[in-house]
C-alpha cells in the first residue's frame, strides 16, 4: 500500500541510499506479511495494538532491542509519510516507544598496534597488492571513511596540493577531510605500481582489484581482516573498526567532538558522542593503574 511511493520519497526527497531504502522495503514487507497472517488487515488498517504485538513477537523470536528499534523506526517513517500524503487519518506508531537499548562501546584497535602495522610494514610488500593494501589501511585509519565511501573514491577526489580528499557520504553529502603525509606517500607509491599494471581497462576508481576493476566490499573486508590479524587478537576486524579507531584516537588526543563529527560525516552529535564512552573507560583504566587510592 503506497510502499513504492514511500521508497521513491526516501530516495528522491530524503536522499537515502539504495541500500538503506532496500532495508526499509524489507522491513515493510516483513511487517505486512505478519499483520496479514495474524490479523488479516492491510498496512492502511493497522492500529497501535497490531504493532505492539509485532514488536513483542520480534523480541520473543530472539531479535535484539536494536533490531526491533530499527524496524519500529521504519514503520514510524512510513506512517508519517502516509499521514503527510493524507492516506491515513491517524498515525498508529505515534504513541509507541522503542525498547531500551544497551550502549555498545565501539570496538577499536589500539594506537600502538596500528603504528606497528603501518610503520613496520608487517603486511605490505613492494608489489601492486602490497601498495594497494597499505593504502586501504592508511586511508581507513587516517580518515575514518566508511567502507562504501572508500570504494567510491576516485583518483580525482584526492587533492595532492591541498592534502585533502573529497568524500561523497550518506545522503549524497560531500565533506572534505585532510590527508596526512603518510597517506599521500602511500597513494603515490600505489599509483606508481598501479600505472605499471597491464589492466584490460583503466578505471577512474582509486582502489581497484588485481584485474583493475572497482573494488568491492568483500575484498576490503579480506584486506582489513588479514592486516589486523597480524597485530590484534580481537574477534572483530572490519573496516568499521578502523573508523572507530580513527575517532577514538582523535578523542583521546583532545580533539573537539564537533570536529570529529564533521570528519566522520555524522548527521548529528549524538552519533559521535558514543566515542566518549571509550575515552571515559580509558581514563578509568589509567586512574586504577596510577592512583594510590584507586
Amino acid at each position: 500500500m503506497y510502499v513504492e511511493d514511500f521508497l521513491k520519497y526516501l530516495i528522491h526527497e530524503k536522499r537515502y541510499s539504495s541500500h538503506t531504502s532496500q532495508s526499509y522495503h524489507t522491513d515493510l514487507i516483513q511487517f505486512a506479511d505478519f499483520i496479514t497472517n495474524a490479523f488479516a488487515v492491510s498496512l492502511l488498517e493497522v492500529k497501535g495494538q497490531h504493532i505492539r504485538t509485532y514488536m513483542a513477537t520480534l523480541i520473543d523470536e530472539g531479535n535484539s532491542s536494536s533490531t526491533v528499534a530499527r524496524k519500529l523506526s521504519t514503520l514510524r517513517s512510513y506512517y508519517k509519510f502516509l499521514l503527510r500524503e493524507n492516506r491515513i487519518e491517524h498515525n498508529p506508531v505515534q504513541l509507541l516507544k522503542a525498547p531500551k537499548q544497551s550502549v555498545k562501546l565501539p570496538v577499536f584497535v589500539e594506537e600502538g598496534k596500528m603504528e606497528m602495522l603501518l610503520d613496520q610494514g608487517l603486511a605490505f610488500d613492494d608489489t601492486f597488492v602490497g601498495f594497494r593494501n597499505k593504502v586501504v589501511i592508511e586511508i581507513l585509519f587516517g580518515t575514518g571513511l566508511r567502507l562504501a565511501e572508500l570504494i567510491s573514491l576516485k583518483d580525482q577526489d584526492i587533492d595532492h596540493y591541498n592534502h585533502t580528499v573529497k568524500i561523497l557520504g550518506k545522503r549524497n553529502k560531500e565533506r572534505i577531510v585532510p590527508l596526512n603525509i603518510n597517506i599521500l606517500n602511500a597513494i603515490a607509491d600505489y599509483n606508481k605500481a598501479k600505472n605499471m599494471q597491464e589492466f584490460p581497462v583503466r578505471h577512474e576508481w582509486l582502489i581497484v582489484t588485481n584485474k583493475g576493476a572497482k573494488a568491492y566490499p568483500q575484498l576490503i573486508y579480506r584486506i582489513v581482516n588479514a592486516c589486523l590479524s597480524l597485530v590484534s587478537t580481537q574477534s572483530k576486524k572490519s573496516p568499521h573498526v578502523l573508523r572507530h579507531s580513527f575517532a577514538t584516537s582523535l578523542l583521546n588526543r583532545g580533539a573537539d567532538l564537533n570536529a570529529i563529527k564533521e570528519l566522520l560525516g555524522h548527521a548529528n552529535l549524538a552519533a559521535t558522542q558514543v566515542y566518549t564512552h571509550n575515552s571515559i573507560e580509558r581514563l578509568k583504566s589509567i586512574y586504577k593503574q596510577a592512583h594510590p587510592k584507586a
